[in-house]
């Protein structure tokens, strides 16, 4: 691990640790060029870990502090999702997949957070998932039912062929309130890439399954107030 200090951060609200670990994707086209930003008071972004292509890590805010990669957005009912969680930018264009040397990285970075914050599966998600109306990452590219078979994310496997309404089910596995394209975009995106038009029988089934088994992490501490 190389250290890169960033001093884009601050406490966290609410006094408690992280819950929540939450993937982004860089969107720039190299490590370098993430860091510069990352690292640069004035764009006032940053996270607390960067995994190059190469699995090269770079730790930039210690874990406990709040650092600003997030934004505006909620996830399990969490309204400040900095002052919860862990943010991990892995550098990808967002249009390419992400090489093994880096997944293989980022599930060893998981598995020492996860550990040192007792954070379960279900409480890694991506951006996408607690912004979706505004952010895609990390994208249809990546594995998330990789990252679900080593243990360090969810995937689903409905009993039945069909569900609730997809937005009632999505609210319960800790989407936010967000317009129904949006929420369907950003859940077929994680579990569904291939999936097209509107809303059917497998994502209602899929949907549902994840309500049942893997409801929201919540804080030991009290409510963070809501935050960028």
């Amino acid at each position: 691990m190389r250290a890169r200090p960033s001093p884009n951060f601050g406490p966290r609200r609410g006094g408690g640790a992280p819950h929540l670990i939450v993937l982004h994707f860089t969107a720039m086209a190299s490590a370098a060029e993430a860091l510069e930003r990352l690292c640069d008071p004035v764009a006032e972004v940053s996270a607390h870990y960067l995994i190059d292509l190469d699995g090269t890590l770079w730790s930039l805010v210690p874990e406990e502090a709040r650092a600003w990669h997030a934004g505006a957005g909620a996830w399990g009912g969490c309204a400040d999702v900095n002052s919860a969680s862990v943010g991990i930018e892995l550098q990808n264009r967002g249009d390419h997949p992400y090489p093994q040397p880096q997944i293989a990285a980022l599930c060893a970075l998981l598995a020492a957070i996860r550990a040192r914050h007792a954070i379960p599966p279900q409480g890694v998600i991506g951006h996408a998932d607690l912004a979706p109306t505004r952010k895609a990452d990390p994208g249809p590219r990546f594995d998330w039912r990789g990252l679900a078979r080593a243990g360090h994310a969810v995937w689903p496997e409905p009993a039945t062929p069909d569900g609730p309404p997809l937005a009632e089910s999505l609210a319960r596995f800790g989407y936010p309130a967000a317009p129904m394209p949006a929420l369907l975009a950003a859940f077929r995106a994680r579990f569904r890439p291939w999936a097209r038009g509107p809303e059917d029988a497998t994502d209602r089934a899929l949907a549902a399954d994840l309500a049942a088994r893997f409801p929201p992490v919540q804080s030991a501490a009290k409510p963070p107030v809501a935050g960028s």
